[in-house]
């Protein structure tokens, strides 16, 4: 029979929940008003004391940023960098924490801390000497410039390499390889396959870092059309501070694609966390 709760412990919960909501509410409000100010025109923006919503739906700020800036350009390079930075950092951290996670050999857990180690060192300390190496090669304002420093991610390693060791059994490899499997077969048929959700979760925040960069590009990228959205963004706003209404617009067209992935995909993200500190 189930135990009832008290009602003190009843309020408490509610009280708990009540706070939670409030919190996320005011977390999320920045992000609604930037929403509905991009359909507000200009008189209704300036107006005091201001409205929430608007009076007249308009999509007038959208058309006019994408008039007034590249918009659809910068849009362009924000999803080639994130989509091939994601792909890259998703098959490395496949391979990687399979190798980590299933393979032994000598200084393994020396070179796992060696990777770990990477993602300590902030991006600004070898910032220069990338930087320098790109002019040596001639990659700066190129794609495969911007994108290099975030082919992989050292996060990802490591949460392929807790999912593989620890949801993937021994037991399946040593079958495939009775049965003549090669290493890329057993890792192509039946460990990716068994690796969805932490997959998924590598994708996630690598999409999420690929799409959110800014101060490599910044520094690589000198022609107006190599920007991503965050830069295109920042160099928008720059230039056309006092229209707030296009500027809101530019920032909702930024947004507006990682909430997606996040919502598509993020059961997959908890569901990976709980796996992963499984044994």
């Amino acid at each position: 029979m189930a135990r009832k709760r008290s009602p003190i412990r009843q309020l408490a919960l509610i009280a708990c929940h009540a706070a939670l909501m409030f919190g996320g509410l005011i977390m999320v409000m920045p992000m609604i008003w930037m929403l509905v100010t991009a359909f507000k025109s200009a008189p209704e923006i300036a107006i005091w004391p201001p409205e929430f919503l608007p009076r007249v739906w308009s999509s007038e700020n959208f058309t006019g940023a994408f008039e007034t800036a590249p918009f659809a350009r910068f849009l362009l390079n924000s999803v080639v960098i994130a989509l091939v930075s994601t792909a890259s950092v998703m098959a490395t951290s496949m391979i990687a924490g399979t190798v980590f996670g299933k393979y032994k050999f000598p200084g393994r857990a020396i070179l796992f801390g060696l990777v770990l180690a990477t993602a300590i060192v902030p991006f600004e300390a070898y910032m220069i000497p990338l930087y320098l190496q790109l002019v040596s090669i001639e990659w700066i304002n190129t794609y495969q410039g911007i994108i290099l420093p975030y082919l992989f991610m050292a996060f990802g390693i490591f949460l392929m390499r807790q999912h593989v060791s620890s949801a993937i059994p021994d037991e399946l490899m040593e079958a495939a390889r009775v049965d003549g499997a090669g290493e890329w077969w057993i890792l192509g048929r039946v460990i990716a396959p068994l690796s969805g959700n932490a997959l998924a979760a590598v994708g996630i925040f690598a999409f999420i870092q690929g799409w959110g960069i800014f101060i490599w590009p910044l520094l690589v990228a000198n022609d107006q059309l190599m920007f991503n959205m965050e830069l295109g963004l920042t160099a928008f706003q720059f230039r056309f501070s006092a229209d707030i209404g296009k500027l809101m617009a530019g920032s909702v067209v930024s947004v507006v694609p990682m909430l997606i992935v996040f919502l598509l995909l993020r059961r997959r993200i908890i569901e990976n966390m709980a796996l992963t500190g499984l044994k």
